[in-house]
């Protein structure tokens, strides 16, 4: 069988226009084989810290910085430590709200026990912004390089198939490996390029949030210590457990 024949007999083979959405995946499965297992596994882990990333990211953690420090500017300007408090509890639990708290219940141990409570607390709150965001990078390249693992057994295959097949099953073993090879290539891409473009933007709001933090933190420091002969109350402690 010459070249041309087996041109023809993969061409029938990958030759999808006619096929439906899903009877598209199912032929790029089947053709892909037992290779694509390990590469649908990172597609799950992926697809699961992209949906609990996103959750945390841009509904659980997020606050406005800017409307936070004006309601608490206006409590700490009027020297009432115990409103500050109360109104920094009753905001959403975030990790800027809950290092904000920290600091506050440690002003009437003094500036330097406010610093420290802000460092300790944003050093705590801190790793549940930044959890698992990098896992994507990981398993983006890791279902790149299981694609092109698959690419190069199905290669091995083709090759295989030239020098061992009979004349009759050379042009379909050499088509079906090649198609496995193409698929895993496929799949490895599909999965590695959602995660990386998904890594990059969750590591953007990250930093973002971490910054909300770090502003923040400098914010009430300042603030405490400007309006410190103020404060008419320091009865603060009921407020440690909430």
């Amino acid at each position: 069988m010459n070249l041309a024949n087996i041109g023809l007999v993969f061409a029938a083979e990958v030759a999808g226009g006619s096929r439906g959405l899903l009877e598209e995946f199912s032929w790029r499965v089947k053709g892909g084989g037992y290779d694509l297992i390990p590469i649908f596994a990172c597609l799950i882990v992926v697809l699961f810290i992209m949906v609990e990333r996103g959750i945390a990211l841009y509904a659980r953690y997020n606050i406005s910085k800017d409307a936070f420090l004006r309601g608490l500017r206006k409590h700490l300007y009027a020297g009432d430590l115990d409103k500050a408090v109360h109104y920094v509890t009753g905001q959403k639990a975030t990790p800027l709200t809950a290092v904000v708290k920290a600091g506050l219940l440690n002003v009437p141990r003094g500036e330097e026990d406010v610093q420290a409570a802000l460092d300790e607390a944003a050093l705590r709150e801190m790793p549940k912004v930044e959890a698992r965001s990098g896992y994507l990078a990981m398993l983006g390249n890791a279902a790149m390089l299981l694609g092109l693992l698959g690419t190069v057994s199905g290669l091995i295959g083709a090759f295989a198939a030239v020098a061992s097949a009979s004349a009759q099953e050379r042009a379909t073993m050499l088509a079906a490996e090649i198609s496995k090879a193409m698929n895993c290539t496929y799949f490895g891409l599909a999965v590695a390029i959602p995660a990386l473009v998904a890594f990059s933007i969750f590591m953007g709001r990250t930093q973002a949030l971490i910054n909300d933090i770090n502003e923040t933190s400098v914010a009430v420091l300042n603030l405490v210590v400007n309006n410190k002969e103020k404060f008419k109350n320091t009865n603060v402690q009921n407020y440690a457990d909430e």
